[in-house]
């Protein structure tokens, strides 16, 4: 698995850069907004990046930064949603308001995306609802009143995440069982948990 890349950017179009690494060419597969932060041809770069395997290909898919990784890797475990139409949806919207749309079940904002029919749009929501308020820049806009707030357990599981990353765990896999154990308990009996206690509980949904 190739986590990251960095070397010299030879070549970038809207939706494939090559990066030499010490005299070998990485083709990589980009969204717009990868793109717009990338430097001039000749330049380094340093992406993060996800291995796609299949049996006929491997493809590597970049990212700038990890809140856009984290967001795609998300994506393509949502049943009909495969690593192209996940960089295709990236590339009309931040992780950040792709996470409070499919929070607000914002059918119509999700539809406008490249490749996001009716259906996939309904799995989206119905599929992260739970997952995407753990993404890093899921926040509120002090000049809005957006009808989904960060609430004050946010930095409760924040840290629950960062403790099981520490441990070895991948990001992703930590989100979905602090989901779990949050569908289980209420809102109130999360807020007043320990942040041991949490943590335990969520290494117990790895079981």
């Amino acid at each position: 698995m190739i986590a990251c890349l960095r070397g010299e950017l030879l070549y970038k179009a809207t939706d494939i850069i090559v990066i030499d690494v010490s005299g070998v060419g990485y083709e990589v597969f980009i969204s717009l907004s990868t793109y717009d932060s990338l430097p001039e041809v000749g330049d380094e770069v340093f992406l993060q990046t996800y291995t796609n395997v299949r049996e006929d290909a491997l493809n590597l898919f970049g990212f700038w930064d990890i809140d856009e990784k984290e967001m795609f890797l998300l994506l393509i475990n949502v049943s009909g949603v495969g690593p192209k139409l996940a960089v295709g949806i990236l590339s009309g919207i931040k992780p950040s308001e792709l996470g409070r749309a499919i929070a607000e079940k914002n059918i119509k904002r999700l539809t406008a995306l490249s490749g996001v029919g009716k259906k996939t749009a309904e799995r989206l929501c119905l599929d992260l609802k739970d997952k995407v308020p753990f993404i890093a820049g899921f926040d509120v806009d002090e000049t809005e009143e957006p009808a989904v707030m960060v609430h004050a357990e946010d930095q409760l599981a924040t840290d629950v995440v960062s403790a099981l990353v520490n441990l070895g765990y991948p990001r992703v896999k930590a989100y979905e069982a602090l989901a779990s154990v949050k569908k289980r308990i209420s809102a109130e009996e999360f807020s007043a948990m320990r942040l041991e206690e949490l943590i335990r509980k969520t290494l117990r949904s790895f079981a």
